[in-house]
């Protein structure tokens, strides 16, 4: 029997390809795994065009519900946000999907996993630090940095070469990255810094503040721990939850991100990300945690925000710095409790009002009119001391400044 090696499958061109390369190349037998995180359509006609294609199987994972409880609210209950705009689409989505990887290569015996991501990019780190951290035994194969295509022509002839048809269109067109969460959109025109999306080839999920409707839209959400359980009333499930965001979210023109960012490889890339619902979610989540988080957590929690996003985004899912970061961030979330009320306009997010049983604001100790918990005359004291150290550093700078005159 030959050996099998598992293929990061999408059914896209790059990795359509792949699998007569791998057969040629090694003489394996090639099975084909995709993991649903929320594609949607790009999943019809996979098995036929796997099958067309050379491989012996094809798995298809639906690991949805898995992807937003596990992966996705950790990183909003930390808001972490990459280098201030990304909402890490992709990058929480690769630790999961290499995680099934590996557990279908030990299920299938395999003796390899392969990824058809490029060697400039991100994700090739991503998916091969999670082999190396769940299965240091299995070989890694990536064709993008040993094979001598280069460009789509040269794929698209190599199908031709081997009689593959390819049911779907080879064009130039952006390079996309799709799951519940966001879409990400990269090439073309966006390759130079100095051009204008043209958002009305580019968006997928959502319509410009511009298009969106003259009317807002008000919503409610529930909090439950820092994690959101319903909608507008309506329990739901964090993925439905997601989804309905990205309805909402996507008519009113939310989310949509232009990024110069810095890859973990050394370049900068530019791209725009389409992240409708996770705005919502993340501004909504961040609303809620103003209430209920003290001064000196939320200073330190905003801290390793950037941490996280930075660990996710480069490849540090399945570590322990991840792992103890992430339980310090459950700890703050223990009272994160409540309902965020929000208005949606043409690309805002406006707050309506925030409710919790955990807040620590206090009408009568904001208010300008004296309470019952405050009296202005103790401020006196406070500032007296609160003050001392200024105060006598420049008493001893005067005193300095007399004696050398």
């Amino acid at each position: 029997m030959k050996e099998k090696v598992v293929l990061a499958y999408s059914g896209g061109l790059d990795t359509t390809v792949i699998i007569p390369w791998l057969k040629e190349n090694y003489d394996y037998d090639v099975v084909c795994v995709c993991i649903d995180v929320g594609q949607g359509s790009e999943l019809e006609g996979l098995e036929e065009r796997a099958k067309l294609s050379g491989a012996i199987k094809l798995y298809i994972e639906d690991v949805v519900d898995e992807f937003c409880d596990d992966y996705i609210m950790p990183c909003v209950q930390a808001n972490a946000i990459y280098e201030n705009k990304y909402l890490l689409g992709t990058a929480m989505a690769r630790p999961i999907i290499t995680k099934r990887l590996v557990e279908i290569a030990r299920k299938e015996g395999a003796v390899a996993i392969c990824h058809g991501a490029t060697g400039k990019g991100n994700d090739q780190l991503r998916f091969e630090m999670g082999i190396k951290a769940l299965a240091p035994d299995l070989k890694i194969i990536a064709p993008w940095r040993t094979w001598d295509l280069s460009s789509r022509d040269d794929e698209i002839k190599y199908c031709e070469d081997h009689d593959i048809y390819l049911p779907f269109s080879a064009d130039n067109s952006y390079s996309r990255d799709r799951n519940l969460w966001h879409i990400s959109h990269e090439g073309l025109e966006l390759e130079d810094p100095s051009c204008a999306p043209n958002y009305n080839h580019l968006l997928v999920l959502s319509v410009t503040p511009e298009e969106a409707p003259d009317e807002a839209e008000e919503l409610t959400i529930d909090f439950e721990k820092g994690v959101p359980k319903a909608v507008n009333g309506v329990q739901m499930k964090t993925s439905d939850i997601i989804r309905k965001l990205n309805e909402l979210g996507g008519k009113h023109g939310i989310g949509i991100c232009d990024i110069v960012e810095n890859r973990v490889v050394g370049m900068k890339s530019r791209g725009v990300y389409e992240t409708p619902g996770g705005t919502i979610l993340m501004e909504a989540h961040q609303q809620l945690e103003e209430l209920i988080l003290d001064k000196e957590t939320t200073n330190v929690k905003r801290q390793l925000a950037v941490q996280f996003a930075d660990l996710v985004y480069s490849a540090k899912w399945f570590t322990p710095l991840r792992e103890a970061l992430q339980a310090f961030i459950e700890s703050t979330q223990q009272y994160v409790t409540g309902t965020v009320h929000l208005k949606l306009y043409k690309g805002n997010i406006i707050r309506m009002g925030t409710t919790s049983p955990y807040s620590l604001y206090n009408e009568s100790l904001a208010s300008f009119t004296t309470g019952d918990l405050y009296d202005h005359h103790d401020a006196s004291g406070f500032i007296t001391l609160y003050g001392l150290s200024t105060k006598v550093r420049a008493m001893n700078m005067q005193k300095v400044q007399k004696e050398v005159k």
